[in-house]
């Protein structure tokens, strides 16, 4: 929407918390001004008033003072898409585990192809538990290289760029298998925790037949180092180049090692980003246009993804 349409009613982007949200627009004021800067930031050039606020770590700066120091931002191409409600509990904890053992997370999908066709309807469960987005069962073909033929196999395929963004904000930012990061947000209970531990295991784990424990296997070992610290046992990284396994007794709670954490379930829709420039536009003999919005009951909005407000004068 182009700042001359919007009009008292509408509603307007803006960041609370991490999280985007609309506020709605109770007036519109117009000035006439020849003084414009292009700021410049990680992510694109926006045209305002020298004046313009845009919200810093130390609050709101002038944008002709905002060289150099970083101003909240969110992807504008992400606004309009929808937004999940995650539910904690058991099926989170596998549908986290499973998708880091045996998942793809893509740029706009989560996924999983196996072969156990139980294994995938747990998956779909999980999803549809966990995030509230419908999940199911698809009938495909894998390719087998020790066989030189296609198996059969079910895929769990779920489209949603909050889900795999939020897949990536779980494991620190990068969801490949070999540099994912433990996914501290399982911690939040036991429940949550022994839902992570199945799922894992139903996609690179085994039980141990002569004893009560499961096997977890990675050649990702800080992800390994980290989940032993957590579960108190012993880990030993294999240097011959294979797969390390780490072996979780079931009795492994008896040992007290387990501290429950808060880390948010919510998908963090905010970053910041370098102001890289401020450059004042060359006067023109044709003066601009520039509109300042009063907003309820929030008064930042997004432009172009970044956080800002209407100058403390064109608030009357």
């Amino acid at each position: 929407m182009r700042a001359c349409d919007v009009r008292p009613g509408d509603r307007l982007w803006t960041l609370r918390g991490g999280r985007t949200e609309q506020t709605e627009v109770t007036h519109v004021r117009a000035v006439k001004t020849r003084a414009l800067v292009d700021v410049t930031t990680d992510h694109s050039t926006i045209a305002v008033s020298p004046d313009q606020l845009l919200w810093t770590p130390d609050g709101w700066t002038h944008a002709g003072d905002a060289v150099g120091t970083v101003v909240a931002w969110s992807h504008a191409r992400k606004l309009c898409r929808e937004r999940l409600s995650i539910q904690p509990g058991y099926q989170l904890g596998y549908l986290v585990g499973a998708t880091c053992s045996d998942g793809t997370v893509g740029k706009n999908y989560v996924s999983l192809v196996v072969n156990d066709e139980a294994f995938a309807a747990k998956y779909a469960l999980a999803v549809t538990v966990a995030t509230g987005l419908p999940a199911r069962l698809e009938a495909v073909t894998r390719p087998s290289g020790y066989l030189g033929r296609d198996l059969p196999g079910f895929r769990v395929r779920v489209v949603s760029s909050y889900l795999a963004d939020l897949m990536r904000q779980y494991v620190g930012g990068d969801a490949h298998h070999m540099r994912q990061q433990f996914p501290r947000v399982v911690l939040r209970d036991a429940e949550t925790f022994g839902g992570f531990l199945d799922g894992y295991e139903d996609g690179d784990g085994c039980r141990v037949k002569r004893w009560s424990a499961r096997v977890l296997i990675s050649s990702n070992v800080p992800f390994l180092m980290e989940l032993a610290e957590i579960i108190g046992a012993r880990f030993t990284p294999r240097t011959n180049g294979l797969a390390s396994r780490l072996v979780v007794a079931d009795s492994w709670p008896s040992r007290g090692t387990f501290q429950a954490e808060e880390h948010p379930l919510q998908l963090d829709e905010s970053a910041w980003v370098e102001v890289r420039a401020a450059t004042a536009r060359a006067t023109g003999t044709k003066p601009s246009t520039l509109y300042g919005f009063g907003l309820a009951p929030h008064p930042g909005f997004l432009v172009n993804g970044h956080l800002a407000r209407v100058p403390w004068d064109l608030l009357g």
